[in-house]
């Protein structure tokens, strides 16, 4: 009897299967980052307006599953892809990321990582560098650093090591930053 009942699912489950495929289909990244950062078009009822300007800081505590990019960092090139795609200039989007927590370690460079992650690689890393290109900033939280023994000297290029998330996340909202909320 409970083998007929999951034969009798097998269509609603591969329907259902289908129609998130279909949905995830819309998903496409660019025009900014080719490689991540993918959003879906939004027919708007109040469209952003193109001479908006954005300062927006995003917070980073959890770190990305093993072999895979962060998905907070990503989200930061999903909101520049989005943005960019609604027709606002990329001069006119500022985003700072800080990074606290068990994420910290993907903030080093190669060879510390790996000595921290049994041999992994940062899958981040590319990621990081590309959104700095465009004009990202990264802080990473002195506090945080210091509980995982992480220095200056081993964080990726760019990086920059903050007093505290706390106090990086201060400054940028004196600078005009609001904090993402998710």
């Amino acid at each position: 009897m409970q083998i007929h009942r999951f034969l009798l699912l097998i269509p609603l489950l591969l329907c259902t299967e289908n129609a998130l495929a279909a949905q995830l289909d819309n998903f496409k990244t660019g025009p900014v980052f080719k490689d991540f950062g993918p959003t879906a078009p939004v027919q708007q009822t109040e469209p952003v307006p193109v001479n908006t300007v954005f300062k927006l800081a995003f917070d980073v505590a959890k770190a990305a599953e093993p072999g895979k990019l962060n998905r907070s960092i990503e989200s930061a090139a999903r909101f520049i892809n989005m943005h960019v795609a609604a027709g606002v200039p990329l001069e006119n989007i500022q985003l700072a990321v800080v990074v606290h927590g068990s994420a910290s370690l993907e903030m080093t460079n190669p060879k510390f990582f790996a000595a921290n992650k049994d041999g992994l690689k940062n899958s981040s890393a590319t990621a990081i560098a590309q959104l700095q290109e465009k004009g990202v900033k990264f802080y990473l939280c002195g506090q945080s650093a210091a509980a995982n023994g992480i220095s200056n000297a081993d964080l990726l290029p760019g990086v920059n090591m903050a007093l505290s998330a706390m106090t990086a996340h201060a400054l940028l909202q004196q600078q005009g930053f609001a904090i993402n909320p998710f």
